[in-house]
Formats: structure tokens, sequence, C-alpha cells
């Protein structure tokens, strides 16, 4: 064999050699970052799990406290009875 095709030979083997140590570093690469995808999404689902947990307990407390207290709108009520509503000397 020629000089030229020992050398051509040569490159083309290095070069099928790194094409394929790319590619299996290149693969496990996006395997990961497709993992801290899957991750990141659970996480997100705990914590919206978690928000809506602390929603519904929020809403019972309210719906206790409801219960529990009396509060009357004021606004449109009409003058205490016996009174004109007017402040004396009006």
């Amino acid at each position: 064999m020629s000089r030229a095709s020992k050398l051509t030979l040569a490159g083309t083997g290095l070069f099928a050699g790194l094409t394929v140590v790319f590619v299996h570093y290149q693969q496990k690469w996006e395997k990961s970052a497709m993992h801290q995808g899957v991750v990141r999404d659970m996480e997100q689902q705990r914590v919206k799990q978690e928000r809506q947990l602390d929603f519904d307990m929020q809403r019972e407390l309210e719906a206790e406290y409801k219960k529990a207290q009396t509060v009357h709108d004021t606004t449109g009520d009409a003058p205490p009875p016996g009174g004109t509503g007017l402040a004396p000397g009006s």
C-alpha cells in the first residue's frame, strides 16, 4: 500500500472512531437532560399539590370561621329603632 492510502485509511478510521465517541457522549448528555426535565416536572407537580392542599385547608378554615362568627353588613342598614339616624341637634 502506498503512503497516501495508509494515511487515508488511518484518517478515515480515526474520523469514524471519533464520530462514534461523540455520538455516544451526545446521547448520554441528551438522556441526562431529558431526565432532568422529568425531575423538574415531578417537583412542579409536588409544589402544585402542596399549594392545592393549602388552598383547600384555608377554604375549610374560612367556612368554619364564617359559621362561628356573626358578621353583618352595615352598609344600607336602617337607622336604629326610635331614632332618625341623624346626629342630635341637626
